[in-house]
């Protein structure tokens, strides 16, 4: 695997098809992996989120989400070879667990949603498993109870691949908190690809995701959330590139 620094974190710097064959080996080598992928707003939260930084550091995949970061790359001329947003990756994922017979679990999303992203998964691809789904509730990282019903119900399905969909960074940091406790060969951090899979949230057009305008076409759809994500928050990469490409020279 081309693993290499980017700002304040590594990539790996692979195509989508070798992405998804590292993701089956994954599941065949008896340990317990996730798989990250970064956008412009985790890598805003690196800089700040030291517990955050540290479970990037230690990921066992770590994939580019987003045409902002490609285009970083190669203004830094360290060009990374493809996008491989999570919203793209579960659905490859899936297609390749109902060729190879893998089991998948869908935790987050709210109540019915995953339930209905797993029968709209499992038309779309013949023979898929659904070990499971799973919707907490909202703030349930607080309940030692409910994070005790969560791990019993993933570990007890047996599952092969968990793919969770909390939002970052609650998803992340889940993750790889009960990693050894969850007992899932491969955990994909996948953000709101259950709520795609499931139709509840529409993604933007082909054309607009090749572009780099997923973003703007989700402000579109929800300007009161996503303005201070997006025009505020956002903002921030340009800091931290100007500090990195600094370093770099």
């Amino acid at each position: 695997m081309a693993r290499e620094k980017f700002l304040n974190t590594y990539i790996d710097n692979v195509s989508f098809n070798e992405a998804i064959k590292i993701i089956d080996g994954f599941t065949k080598n008896g340990k317990y992996h996730y798989v990250v992928t970064p956008n412009v707003d985790h890598i805003i939260r690196i800089e700040k989120d030291k517990e955050f930084k540290m479970i990037y550091n230690e990921a066992d995949l770590i994939l580019t989400d987003g045409m902002p970061l490609i285009w970083i790359s190669k203004l830094l001329k360290q060009p990374i070879r493809e996008k491989i947003s999570g919203s793209d990756l579960f659905p490859k994922v899936c297609e390749m667990a109902a060729e190879k017979g893998y089991s998948i679990f869908l935790l987050g999303a709210d109540e019915g949603v995953a339930e209905k992203a797993a029968s709209n998964l499992k038309n779309k691809y013949k023979g898929l498993i659904i070990s499971g789904y799973y919707s907490p509730k909202y703030g349930f990282e607080k309940d030692e109870r409910e994070v005790k019903k969560i791990i019993d119900i993933v570990s007890n399905s047996k599952t092969d691949i968990l793919c969770v969909g909390l939002g970052t960074p609650k998803q992340e940091k889940f993750i790889y908190k009960y990693k050894e406790k969850l007992k899932v060969p491969v955990s994909l951090a996948i953000g709101a690809s259950i709520d795609f899979e499931a139709e509840k949230v529409k993604r933007a057009p082909k054309w607009m995701q090749k572009c780099g305008f997923e973003w703007f076409y989700r402000f579109c759809k929800e300007p009161k959330r996503l303005f201070k994500r997006y025009f505020v928050d956002d903002i921030k990469i340009i800091k931290i590139l100007y500090k990195y490409a600094a370093k770099l020279k």
